[in-house]
């Protein structure tokens, strides 16, 4: 992945598609990155790095499935994000076993997940983006809800979009380390 420079990007310097089974490589050196800096204020060294991987990781079905969307500029990828029809609601495609069952729109919430920026791009509008697309698409898939699993620094973003804290709890990993996550929530009925 090449790294983007750390001259003033202006949000137009960047465009939104659909990810690609290609972007993998790319997407798995920006997780990292984008981790280690901006969900540093709100978990420990040990956390991050427990949680890479396991929760915060390329989930290649998402793009199969064509709802992971990519940031990119001058063909660097410098944020990504997208939503699913499918149960999980965090967590890289490494790690799970078996079929990630799909969703009844009609029943069941969809979910917003895996929201990633690089650092030198943070605070630039890219996930306000990628959440405005998500939605729409959500929408168009038929969904009435969404449902998101968030980091604390995700958590912002989400309730600027009129989503409600459900519960806050702590996602187990190994070691006995745990990830402080919000479990939120959207009506999308009347969006």
């Amino acid at each position: 992945m090449t790294t983007p420079t750390h001259s003033a990007p202006t949000p137009q310097t960047w465009q939104l598609r659909l990810a690609l089974e290609s972007d993998a490589p790319d997407l798995e050196a920006l997780i990292p990155l984008s981790v280690r800096s901006l969900q540093a204020p709100y978990y420990t060294q040990d956390q991050m790095d427990a949680a890479l991987g396991p929760v915060f990781g390329v989930d290649r079905q998402l793009i199969r499935d064509g709802t992971y969307f990519v940031a990119e500029s001058a063909g660097v990828i410098v944020g990504c994000g997208g939503w699913s029809r499918r149960s999980s609601l965090y967590g890289g495609d490494g790690h799970r076993t078996g079929e990630d069952p799909l969703l009844n729109p009609q029943r069941d919430a969809a979910r917003v997940r895996a929201f990633f920026v690089h650092p030198a791009w943070a605070r630039r509008g890219i996930g306000r983006a990628i959440m405005v697309a998500c939605e729409q698409a959500i929408i168009a898939a038929g969904f009435q809800r969404v449902d998101i699993v968030a980091t604390l620094a995700g958590e912002p973003l989400y309730a600027t979009f009129g989503y409600a804290v459900l519960e806050r709890y702590e996602i187990p990993m190994l070691d006995g380390l745990s990830l402080p996550v919000v479990r939120m929530t959207r009506s999308l009925e009347s969006a």
